[in-house]
Order: structure tokens, then C-alpha cells, then sequence
């Protein structure tokens, strides 16, 4: 594996038949669209969190289905913006799908047709995107109510078709990937059969040490930091430094995020450093930092890490 990304290249798999395209994944915030991406690249691509508005751009998460190569871009949540932080979220997640063959609206079954849904169908009936449907989380809620809400969800919107999965146990999740595979259209594999994302191995990094702190830290105050790498260095023994910094806007958040005696950001670290190695096969030196920069939200290099649009 590359020391600074998993790389992008032209596969050369030009056998007939093949298929290949991209499909966004749009939705409320939490709706399990990372799940998904996960489930399907066999790996964690994108990160987690019970806690919504997790995924901050778009991610790519790549795999083969028999012969068809299927790129998911999962995309931030869509919600009504409050800062600039949130407009350029929700402006990459529209973004999203200029560029895919095939649109996924996926809705939490458990929440039902609520406000953020009905916008995201305004939307798309508005731009006359024919989307599929996906109800995710199934397994949480009774049949009946399943096909009530299927109905109320196809009467507003236009599908092409509907599925009811759980892309945590992965109910009826092979339906879905097959529908996809056999409506791509025919193209060689945009990537190596073996690539799971085309992000830098330093930015999921980054990634997956903001996870934790969503995991780790009170409802508020992982919407007001963010992590950005600082060094990606391969070193003679095979193993990686990773250094990250942890940026939030006020002195009182980085006393949080430090915890007494440094315990907090220790536990951090160590469940970061865990997963990473696990994911990446390697032995990963981690160092996380703390700095307080009151205004990192109005930022525009803060943006430009991670391909959001400041002026969104």
C-alpha cells in the first residue's frame, strides 16, 4: 500500500462485460449512508458515529460486485444549514450527484418520513432526479410499519425502484447491490481491483481520530473541532508517524478534549492508533495535539483540506 494514498489509477481490465459507475448515497444525517459504504468496500472507508452530521465531504467507497466495479459517494447529511460549515456540507452532498449514474436516497425507517426527508424529495422531484429508495435500519421496525412508510415516501417522490435493508446486519443488503450491479453501465474499471477508497491514508487518519472524539466527547463539542494531518512519514522499520492536530475554538473546549492529566486525549489516541493498525495492517506511531484556534470555522484552508467549497 502506497505510504501517502491509496492511489488512483486507470485499471486496465477491459474485459467484455464489465461494468463500472458511481452511485451517491443522499440522505438525512444519520441514515446509515457510511454503513453502507462500509459494508460494500469491505472496510472502513468512511467514519461513523451515533452522533449526526459525522461525515463532513464526500467519501468514496470502491468494490466489485461479479463483474461490475461500483464506486459509492457518500455524501454528507443533508439538513437545514445554521454556519458555513454546514452550507458547504450540504452543498458537497448536492455536488454529489453530478457526477453519479445512479442516485440512492436512503432514509432511517426508524425516524420515518420526517422534514429533512421531504426537503431532500422536494429537491430531487424539483431537479427530476429519478432516485431509488432505499429504507435502512429495518430490522428495528415492524413490517406493517415498513409498508406504510414505503408508501407514503413513493407517493411524494419518483423511484425507480425501493429496497428495505439493514446495512449493519446485512439484511437483504445483496438485493440492493445486485440491482446496482446489473444497472451500471458498461465501462472498464475505473480503479484496481484491490482499491477500497482514493483517500490519502493521512486524511483517514485524520478520519478516524475525529470519530473518536464524536465517540468519546459530549453532544456539542466534536461540531466545533476538527483534525487535520500534520505528517504521514514511513519510517526504515516499516512503520508509520502519523501527527495529528486537533483544532477547537476556545480555551475551555481544549481543557475538554485534553481531560485531566492529558487521560482524555490518551484514550483518544489509543483507540484511534488501534483501529488504524487493524485497518491498515501496519504499525502506526500516533501523536495528536490540541491548539485552539478561534476561527478555524471561517477558515478557507480548512475547507480546501478536505474539498469543501468555502464560499458555499
Amino acid at each position: 500500500m502506497d505510504d501517502d494514498k491509496i492511489s488512483i489509477h486507470q485499471n486496465q481490465k477491459n474485459a467484455i462485460g464489465t461494468r463500472a459507475g458511481f452511485v451517491s448515497l443522499i440522505g438525512a444525517p444519520n441514515a446509515g449512508k457510511s454503513t453502507i459504504t462500509n459494508n460494500f468496500a469491505g472496510s472502513k472507508v468512511s467514519i461513523v458515529s451515533p452522533k449526526a452530521q459525522t461525515t463532513r465531504t464526500i467519501v468514496k467507497g470502491i468494490g466489485i460486485y461479479d463483474n461490475t466495479q461500483i464506486i459509492f459517494l457518500d455524501t454528507p447529511g443533508i439538513f437545514k444549514p445554521r454556519r458555513r460549515l454546514d452550507r458547504a456540507m450540504v452543498a458537497s452532498a448536492w455536488g454529489g450527484l453530478k457526477d453519479a449514474d445512479i442516485v440512492v436516497l436512503v432514509v432511517d425507517a426508524k425516524r420515518g418520513f420526517d422534514d429533512e426527508t421531504r426537503t431532500i424529495i422536494d429537491k430531487l422531484n424539483q431537479d427530476k432526479i429519478e432516485a431509488v429508495l432505499v429504507l435502512n435500519k429495518v430490522d428495528l421496525v415492524q413490517k406493517e410499519k415498513l409498508l406504510v412508510l414505503s408508501a407514503a415516501l413513493n407517493e411524494a417522490g419518483n423511484f425507480k425502484e425501493t429496497f428495505m435493508i439493514s446495512a449493519l446486519t446485512g439484511q437483504n443488503i445483496d438485493d440492493f447491490y445486485r440491482y446496482l450491479a446489473d444497472n451500471l453501465p458498461q465501462n472498464p474499471w475505473y480503479y484496481p481491483e484491490e482499491q477500497m477508497s482514493d483517500m490519502p491514508l493521512k486524511l483517514l487518519a485524520a478520519e478516524v481520530v475525529r470519530e473518536k472524539l464524536f465517540l468519546y466527547l459530549r453532544q456539542e463539542l466534536p461540531y466545533s473541532l476538527t483534525v487535520e494531518p500534520e505528517l504521514w512519514e514511513r519510517k526504515e522499520d516499516g512503520s508509520v508517524r502519523a501527527e495529528m492536530t486537533i483544532y477547537v475554538e476556545r480555551d475551555n473546549q481544549k481543557v475538554i478534549v485534553l481531560g485531566k492529566g492529558g487521560s482524555m486525549i490518551k484514550k483518544i489516541g489509543q483507540a484511534a492508533r488501534h483501529e488504524l493498525e487493524e485497518m491498515l495492517e501496519e504499525r502506526i506511531h500516533l501523536f495528536l495535539f490540541v491548539k485552539v484556534r478561534e476561527n478555524w470555522i471561517n477558515d478557507p484552508a480548512r475547507y480546501n483540506t478536505w474539498g469543501l467549497n468555502f464560499n458555499s
